[in-house]
């Protein structure tokens, strides 16, 4: 497998997180996103999303990192992502989802340029609208957790739900967010970034991050 992405992307980092957890074996193409890489004809041949992660396996090249973690979660049943009662999985979803589909959307690389330019608002803007739309899904995201009594983690282990949360959180913290209020939150992105796992896949640890070394 060859995984075609960018160190400080979210959806990137997903995938790199789902791949350790499962132990699989991959190779790592950078894609810039900040030259625009992924708006090549080279690459949007292969992916007309123009966007990253593209995972090259089984055969085909993959787009779109839920649909992904859903695929390899079934290709490579081993090490699973979602927990095997019915109501757990729904669970997992529920928050994996709200994450995924509320905050992506508004806060990813091209909505936030387009803010700036060419709607022109300035990056104070930016910021909170960043803030914003991340206080809207991550308040009821602590709720439910509240409400469950997590532990460590959402499940017993972490899973699709955790895949999705920390490159998120790592994203509000670059823009300052507070999550003094999020104790439970906190409390699962500590635990997971203790494992070898979340540490390898780290945007801190990978190949085209300037600051590595």
């Amino acid at each position: 497998m060859k995984l075609h992405g960018y160190y400080r992307s979210s959806t990137s980092y997903r995938l790199r997180i789902a791949l350790e957890l499962k132990q699989l074996e991959y190779e790592q193409d950078p894609v810039n996103l900040l030259e625009s890489a992924q708006k090549d004809d080279g690459f949007t041949s292969r992916n007309p999303f123009a966007s990253v992660p593209m995972l090259e396996a089984g055969g085909r090249d993959r787009a779109q990192s839920m649909a992904m973690l859903e695929w390899l979660d079934e290709a490579y049943p081993d090490h699973p992502l979602l927990p095997p009662d019915i109501e757990d999985r729904y669970t997992v979803r529920e928050l994996a989802y709200a994450i995924a589909t509320e905050l992506h959307a508004p806060l990813n690389l091209p909505v936030l340029k387009y803010l700036k330019d060419p709607l022109g608002h300035s990056q104070r803007i930016v910021d909170h609208w960043y803030r914003h739309w991340l206080k809207r899904t991550l308040d009821p995201v602590e709720q439910r957790l509240k409400q469950l009594d997590t532990g460590d983690f959402l499940m017993d282990k972490p899973g699709l739900f955790e895949v999705v949360l920390i490159p998120q959180i790592y994203n509000a913290r670059r823009f300052h967010y507070d999550l003094s209020e999020s104790p439970h939150i906190c409390r699962i992105e500590t635990a997971c970034l203790a494992l070898p796992a979340f540490q390898r896949a780290h945007p801190n640890n990978q190949p085209d991050n300037p600051e590595r070394g």
